[in-house]
């Protein structure tokens, strides 16, 4: 029986990346996938739908309370409720790593405006809709470099710090409700946004894998299984947590 079937998750950031590994790998399991990202996804919309899956793209931009209010109201009204929140949206891969003397605060509150304002104006979209339920799973995408402090990145890890704070002062809150929130702190992924920007160096890319217990780079799917049992029932006792899924390079 698939773990997620007739399950309604919302994944922002969808649209391509590591998100779009999550909406993928959670239709083939039965969920209804809303695809909430500035992006375009109807791409992977449509394939997911090809894929005899089911899906909908509705653009959305996490850092605006409206756009996300309206994202929520609009998968109820599709799907009739919201049982799963994936808060993958966030400013990484553009990012040039730089010392912290050199980020400006426009640079700092824009990121912020993603990887932290974003998932709470998420988090605070959907539990309403949770609490009703008495029943409801969300997953903070965090990242392995908030425990390292690693440097020249000091927004970006000050952000997944920030993420990883709220998931545990959430769960006290949302308990009773049957409602269990938890992070995923993956490590240097080989996603499509990585690889394709300006930034990316593969000097870089090879350091980070031999820091690793598992010398190999780290792939979108290599995070399936972890989101998979946070997102379905095999969770269910869990809440305030954290998974650290990176290839060994942080023993947490």
């Amino acid at each position: 029986m698939a773990r997620l079937k007739d399950k309604v998750a919302i994944i922002t950031g969808a649209a391509q990346g590591i998100g779009a590994e999550y909406a993928r790998e959670m239709a083939k399991e039965g969920a209804n996938i809303v695809i909430a990202d500035i992006d375009k996804g109807e791409k992977l919309e449509n394939e997911i739908i090809n894929n005899g899956g089911n899906a909908i793209n509705i653009t959305t931009d996490v850092s605006r309370e409206d756009s996300v209010e309206k994202t929520v109201r609009l998968t109820v009204k599709e799907y009739g409720r919201v049982d799963i929140l994936v808060n993958n949206a966030a400013i990484f891969g553009t990012l040039k790593p730089k010392p912290f003397l050199d980020i400006t605060v426009e640079e700092w509150d824009q990121l912020m405006a993603v990887n932290v304002r974003g998932a709470f104006i998420c988090i605070k979209s959907v539990i309403p809709f949770m609490q009703k339920q008495k029943y409801g799973k969300i997953i903070n995408i965090a990242s392995g470099t908030l425990f390292k402090g690693s440097p020249m990145l000091l927004h970006y890890v000050t952000s997944k710090g920030a993420v990883m704070t709220m998931t545990r002062c959430v769960s006290r809150e949302v308990g009773d409700d049957n409602i269990c929130i938890n992070t995923l702190a993956p490590g240097y992924v080989m996603s499509e946004n990585v690889i394709g920007s300006e930034s990316f160096d593969e000097s870089f890319a090879d350091f980070i894998t031999q820091t690793r217990a598992l010398k190999r780079r780290q792939l979108p799917n290599d995070l399936v299984g972890a989101m998979m049992f946070l997102a379905s029932s095999d969770s269910d006792f869990m809440t305030g947590q954290c998974v650290v899924v990176d290839g060994g390079s942080v023993n947490h």
